[in-house]
């Protein structure tokens, strides 16, 4: 087996039980592979240990292998992940097209492929749990003019957006909800640039740069909270303190939690990366059993979730919400780390 790493403390592939968190014991229901695309920030970390808490919990075993951010390491893992016979692959991928042959190979095994996040377009797949992320961009635009109006007296001002990479659906599903409540105030002028490969550096550099020519930046809206921690350091060296600048980002990483309680940052619009997860839990024994998913929606860890019918597949979006000073310190939103003791709650076979 090439390039296998075994991650997952309390993965014991070939093992007749599984014991869950809770110390409850289920007959092994086989081996689930989780290709994960890095292990290098705390939403990969935090989902690795949800992931292998859920499915532990409903009785498989968990094998995460660990991609290190390469799309040919991922690819080769895909081979790894087969020859375990596992009963399903969850895909969080590295590169959204590199990884098609190994998602054809594994439908063609008939082992499902269940897409994790990082939402992929290119093939079919037995489900993909993905947060809302039109609706995370709405209501990050909401927020954004809901701040320009408490500081202007109006929903006037501009606006630094600061993408990630733009090769990710991610990031241009996010731009196209804030740009389409952004349509609605004339008087709010957006200037949008783009930090390739989501590196704070460049994200940093486009501050800065921006900042030279813009002097009058009354917020800035990064797509990640790495990308608005590194416009900080900008913002530091250029003298100001902390809300003379205002900014908003979106994914609800601890570093964007950290921002808000230090007022740098106003807003941080989580992804529910919880919800995601055990949004995968909720449909694993229809996907097993081989049943047809509904459209519709479902509630997931008290979130209202939305299964539609896509050309890649049944695709579960989960949405997002806004965390302000106010509710900054709730432990639901996992950029507090704590992940959820809630048992999965799967849809019953028929």
């Amino acid at each position: 087996m090439k390039n296998l790493l075994r991650l997952a403390a309390g993965a014991f592939v070939g093992t007749a039980i599984a014991v869950g968190a809770s110390g409850a014991i289920a007959q092994d229901r086989g081996t689930i592979v989780y290709l994960i695309p890095t292990l290098l920030d705390e939403f990969q970390t935090t989902s690795q240990e949800a992931v292998e808490f859920v499915f532990g919990e409903m009785g498989f075993n968990v094998e995460t292998l660990d991609a290190n951010n390469r799309a040919d390491l991922q690819l080769t893992q895909f081979e790894d992940a087969l020859a375990l016979d596992p009963t399903a692959v969850i895909l969080a991928a590295v590169d959204f097209n590199a990884v098609a042959p190994g998602v054809e190979a594994a439908n063609a095994a008939g082992v499902p492929v269940i897409v994790f996040d990082r939402q992929v377009r290119s093939t079919e797949f037995a489900l993909t749990s993905v947060s809302g992320n039109v609706d995370i961009g709405r209501i990050s635009g909401r927020e954004i003019v809901r701040l320009l109006t408490e500081k202007n007296g109006s929903a006037s001002g501009k606006v630094l957006q600061i993408l990630g990479d733009p090769g990710d659906n991610y990031t241009l599903d996010i731009q196209i909800g804030a740009e389409e409540v952004f349509a609605e105030y004339p008087d709010i002028e957006v200037i949008t640039d783009a930090a390739l490969n989501w590196e704070a550096s460049n994200a940093a550099d486009i501050a800065e740069n921006t900042l030279l020519t813009d002097s009058d930046i009354d917020l800035i809206f990064g797509h990640a909270a790495h990308l608005t921690d590194a416009v900080k350091a900008v913002l530091e060296a250029n003298g100001k303190a902390p809300g003379d600048i205002m900014m908003v980002s979106s994914n609800g990483a601890p570093v964007g939690l950290a921002n808000i309680r230090e007022g740098w940052l106003q807003v941080e619009v989580e992804q529910p990366l919880f919800a995601q997860v055990w949004g995968m839990a909720k449909f694993i024994d229809l996907i097993l059993a081989g049943k047809e998913l509904e459209a519709g929606t479902y509630d997931v860890l008290g979130l209202e979730g939305t299964l539609t019918i896509e050309e890649w597949g049944p695709n579960l979006a989960l949405p997002g919400a806004a965390i302000t000073p106010d509710n900054v310190d709730d432990s639901t939103f996992w950029g507090n780390l704590v992940t959820p003791e809630a048992a999965p709650d799967p849809l019953p076979v028929e």
